[in-house]
């Protein structure tokens, strides 16, 4: 384990042992590009909302069981934001279910229909008061050696989550759609499931043949 800052831990290849969760975590992934059959997982990223974030350094063709175990646990919800890309890059990178899941974006879009803005950076600095920066997001997650930037960038997309997650549920239980969510939450696992069986397109909700 490498500490870069007192609230940044990375760990390459899998969480250690001794590192454990309860409850609700922010989780987060970086990888080589949106497309998770073609695109490797190279980067989770999580935190338990206590202003610290532990950083998972993917190793090609390393396992990473405690990660693993992690995600699959139904006893700790995973807090995202765009869960349906996270979920299907975590599903198929580690085999396992990735459940329960609470999704930002989602709540954003049931309630905040006033606005076509829903990305993290934009709801932290309207929710929370709080600016994230972009620059690194396109950066190359997927080399050997994580620069500070690279690192600080991936932290701050969980760090946030939590506080952005408490307004998102007072406006959805405000709109009477807290339980609409849920079942959004409920299904995103069966939802990246399809998404990795190519079924994006044609959308098998729509009609038309």
């Amino acid at each position: 384990m490498t500490t870069t800052s007192p609230s940044i831990q990375l760990h390459r290849g899998d969480l250690p042992d001794d590192v454990s969760f309860h409850g609700t975590i922010a989780v987060d992934t970086e990888a080589m590009g949106l497309n998770p059959h073609r695109d490797r997982l190279c980067l989770v990223q999580i935190s338990a909302g206590d202003g610290n974030a532990h950083l998972v350094q993917i190793l090609p063709g390393t396992p990473s069981p405690n990660l693993a175990r992690l995600m699959a646990d139904r006893t700790v919800t995973k807090l995202m934001h765009f869960a349906r890309f996270d979920v299907a890059i975590l599903q198929h990178a580690l085999g396992v279910t990735v459940a329960p899941v609470i999704c930002t974006k989602i709540a954003s879009k049931l309630v905040r229909t006033f606005t076509d803005r829903h990305g993290l950076a934009h709801l932290c600095r309207e929710l929370l008061g709080v600016d994230l920066s972009k620059q690194q997001q396109t950066s190359d997650w997927g080399a050997a050696v994580l620069t500070p930037e690279q690192q600080a960038y991936a932290a701050s997309d969980v760090l946030h989550l939590h506080a952005l997650w408490a307004k998102l549920e007072a406006l959805l239980h405000r709109e009477g759609r807290r339980a609409l969510a849920q079942a959004c939450y409920d299904f995103l696992p069966a939802r990246a499931r399809l998404d990795l069986l190519g079924y994006e397109e044609p959308d098998i909700f729509a009609h038309r043949a």
